[in-house]
């Protein structure tokens, strides 16, 4: 079907313009080429993301063990004195959920003029909503979350004579 349209375009345009090559291009495929060097820089950034995000979480886990096994006779006290587990996660999240937080606040004002002199070279662009980044930082809180969780919940079941002994 679509050979047979572009044949008889090309029949019409050489009883217009006999002396004149027939060129065309299909508006998807012009577009395409003029927006693959964005959607390479688009792919890269998403795939260095990746790492970066993967990266950070290891060592996030990494500073959160330490953390946990230096305060070891601290949580053992404090569940002898009748502290939760509950309690203890909330103890070591604090810190954590703090600094990623002032990282979020400081990071979102980047984000977002990096963001607009991006979509500022495209002629259609879309708009930038500010829930983009707040969202982006609740994603950040609950992957630190997560990973807080996990190691705190950890330190939190050891038997505390067995951390007050240990010391």
């Amino acid at each position: 079907m679509e050979r047979e349209a572009i044949a008889k375009i090309e029949d019409l345009y050489h009883s217009f313009n006999s002396g004149i090559p027939f060129e065309y291009r299909f508006l998807d495929d012009s577009y395409e080429a003029l927006y693959r060097s964005e959607q390479r820089v688009a792919n890269l950034a998403l795939y260095f993301a990746g790492i970066a995000i993967l990266i950070s979480c290891l060592g996030l886990y990494g500073i959160v063990s330490f953390t946990a096994e230096r305060r070891t006779k601290e949580i053992g006290i404090r569940k002898i004195l009748g502290s939760t587990e509950f309690g203890i996660v909330y103890l070591l999240s604090v810190d954590f959920t703090k600094m990623v937080l002032t990282s979020v606040i400081i990071a979102l004002p980047i984000g977002y003029f990096l963001s607009k002199a991006w979509l500022d070279k495209f002629a259609y662009r879309i708009s930038l909503e500010w829930w983009y980044f707040i969202v982006a930082g609740l994603v950040a809180l609950f992957i630190t979350w997560l990973t807080v969780g996990s190691q705190a919940f950890r330190a939190a079941r050891v038997n505390p004579t067995k951390s007050l002994r240990s010391e």
